[in-house]
């Protein structure tokens, strides 16, 4: 995650090099440290540098580094005889890199020839089972390929490996949700949450896949998460808000008839409509209307 800080220096900076106020090694330095993806200006500026002896000369080692960061870009940008150069000087400089077999792979990929990307991801799997890397270029290879059912298999084949990668776990829930799995994705959640208690959109998404799910026990849990997402966030959620409010009229017409231990006090979701309006007053004033025809109708 890029803080706001980190992305004015490199938006400053790139403005800078940009317009010929030098600059380009530490920019393109700053866009591999941040792991942030601007292929054109990659490409742009490490070509410049690649192809200027007296500026590569001074690189030293980092030249290397260098051709590896621009062949990347030159694929993103589908520049593929720059990748397939850049590549072929780093075979020819290391040529029993497994870094530069991936990279090998991953040209492939850009070229379309799956079968041959898939070969040399399974060769340099042999020689290194745990190579978090190859795992998810498969993921990310079956996807291009429209393939989500292979995605989805890669996936859980790397969280049996590599359980505490949360991008792979929240990757894996949302390819389900757009599938309609909601039981799987709200596994997916739930291992989400116990990882990374704090983090409010955890909590959010797990209520809103309950709450899809329906049934007065999902309902019912789907409520405290979204209370949860509230308490995180210090109030200021509007989602998790409306969610309390359609938890509440959703429970309610569920447990009509039965026992009064089954209802919920009317306590919570009457503060969550009176947050909504304040909200809606103070940013979409225009918008009160509808919100207040929304509650009435929910019988909040």
């Amino acid at each position: 995650m890029v803080s706001k800080t980190e992305e004015t220096q490199l938006n400053s900076l790139e403005n800078q090099v940009d317009n010929g106020g030098g600059g380009a090694w530490e920019y393109l330095c700053l866009v591999r440290k941040l792991k942030v993806r601007r292929p054109e200006k990659v490409l742009k500026h490490g070509l410049s540098i690649l192809n200027d002896p007296k500026k590569g000369s001074v690189l030293g080692p980092e030249e290397w580094t260098l051709y590896e960061q621009v062949a990347v870009a030159a694929m993103d940008c589908q520049c593929l005889d720059v990748a397939k150069d850049c590549t072929k000087v780093l075979r020819k400089k290391f040529p029993e890199s497994k870094r530069v077999g991936r990279l090998v792979g991953m040209l492939h990929e850009a070229k379309g020839l799956w079968a041959e990307a898939e070969k040399a991801y399974s060769s340099l799997l042999e020689d290194n089972p745990l190579d978090q890397i190859i795992h998810k270029r498969r993921v990310a290879m079956a996807k291009a390929q429209g393939n989500i059912s292979g995605a989805i298999e890669w996936l859980n084949k790397y969280l049996e490996i590599f359980m505490a990668d949360h991008d792979a776990w929240r990757e894996l829930a949302e390819i389900y949700v757009s599938l309609q799995m909601y039981k799987q994705a709200a596994f997916c959640y739930e291992e989400l949450i116990l990882s990374q208690p704090m983090v409010p959109l955890y909590h959010l998404a797990f209520a809103d896949v309950l709450y899809t799910l329906g049934g007065l026990e999902n309902l019912q849990t789907a409520k405290k998460y979204y209370a949860s997402t509230i308490d995180l966030t210090g109030g200021k959620n509007t989602r998790a808000l409306l969610g309390i409010c359609l938890c509440t009229s959703a429970i309610s017409q569920l447990s009509k008839g039965r026992n009064k231990e089954d209802k919920e006090s009317p306590e919570l979701q009457s503060l969550a409509a009176t947050a909504l309006e304040k909200d809606y007053k103070q940013r979409a004033a225009d918008k009160l209307g509808l919100l207040t025809s929304a509650l009435r109708s929910l019988k909040i």
